[in-house]
């Protein structure tokens, strides 16, 4: 098979699950060798996770820029105190203050506010570090996109339940949206749990009957969320702290032409524990036309991954549509 000089970049989302810290930094220095172009660092779940401070999530960055990746750090999708404000202040700071500045991924419409803020207080370096529009700020038209895209995004990653075509109408690929000249990169979720909600409430707390506020961290024991099955026993939710995901984990890696056609640049892997280097090089292979995306896909139904691959958001069906 000839390889495609037109493929997607590969980006590593942020981890949403709290895994031990020798197990992070593993991960980490596992990916710095790994086919992805960019990966996505900070706590974006809880902020009560804190055996990785800020200067913990840079030094790893730094690392992998000398690696020859692109970074980002990763602000909270829900704000809920003074504290956490204070915090989003300073992840956005420090991606513009880095010597070699790293691109900053804004959780919530309050990060807007910030990064907007500190572009007009600071001066960056002549590298410069873009915004980036993450999947939970709500962007599913063109006229919101282009509005946003005015504070120097360089990067609008689709909510998860937009369809191709819907990604599509929103950043055409035949005229995207630019910010500065320059289009937008659209960034889709190509792997792993969808991510559905965030609640105030922690639902891993509740489970426990434990408080939100004494909840003994149990989310810890669970490396790729607690998982719900209906009264039937199907798979159908898992809890991650404060935030709701999918059971199934969402799979694109056999939609190779109708992601092309949507306009999508970047294909976004979100990290789950076990064989999750395997499934980058799998991507990799599939959508730089070393592999058929058959054979791909069975050796990743092979993998003990922590869920079923699905596929139905992508196409305009339930989300709970499996991967035929």
């Amino acid at each position: 098979m000839t390889t495609s000089t037109d493929a997607p970049s590969l980006t590593i989302g942020p981890l949403q699950y709290w895994w031990p810290r020798q197990a992070i930094l593993h991960f980490y220095a596992d990916m710095a060798d790994s086919p992805a172009d960019t990966l996505v660092l900070g706590e974006v779940t809880c902020s009560r996770r804190h055996d990785f401070s800020l200067d913990d999530w840079l030094a790893i960055g730094r690392e992998l820029q000398q690696a020859g990746k692109r970074v980002r750090l990763a602000s909270l999708p829900l704000l809920m105190s003074e504290a956490e404000l204070r915090g989003l202040r300073r992840v956005a700071e420090a991606a513009l203050r880095e010597a070699v500045p790293m691109d900053f991924e804004a959780g919530d419409a309050a990060a807007l506010n910030v990064w907007q803020q500190l572009r007009q207080d600071l001066t960056p370096s002549a590298a410069g570090s873009r915004l980036v529009l993450g999947p939970h700020i709500n962007v599913y038209n063109q006229p919101a996109l282009r509005e946003l895209a005015g504070l120097d995004v360089g990067t609008w990653v689709a909510p998860a339940e937009l369809a191709l075509p819907a990604i599509a109408a929103c950043n055409p690929p035949a005229a995207p949206v630019t910010s500065d000249g320059v289009p937008v990169t659209t960034e889709l979720l190509a792997f792993g749990r969808l991510p559905l909600a965030f609640s105030a409430r922690c639902f891993t707390a509740r489970h426990h009957r434990l408080s939100k506020d004494q909840c003994d961290f149990r989310c810890r024991d669970d490396a790729d969320g607690l998982l719900l099955s209906t009264s039937e026993g199907q798979p159908f939710l898992a809890l991650n702290g404060i935030q709701t995901q999918s059971a199934g984990l969402q799979c694109l890696i056999g939609e190779r032409e109708a992601v092309a056609a949507a306009g999508v640049r970047a294909l976004r892997l979100s990290p789950c524990s076990g064989a999750f280097r395997q499934v980058v090089a799998l991507f990799d292979a599939v959508y730089r036309r070393q592999a058929p995306a058959d054979d791909a896909l069975a050796a990743l139904r092979a993998l003990a991954l922590p869920g079923e691959l699905v596929h139905g958001f992508a196409h305009r069906q339930p989300g709970m549509q499996a991967v035929a």
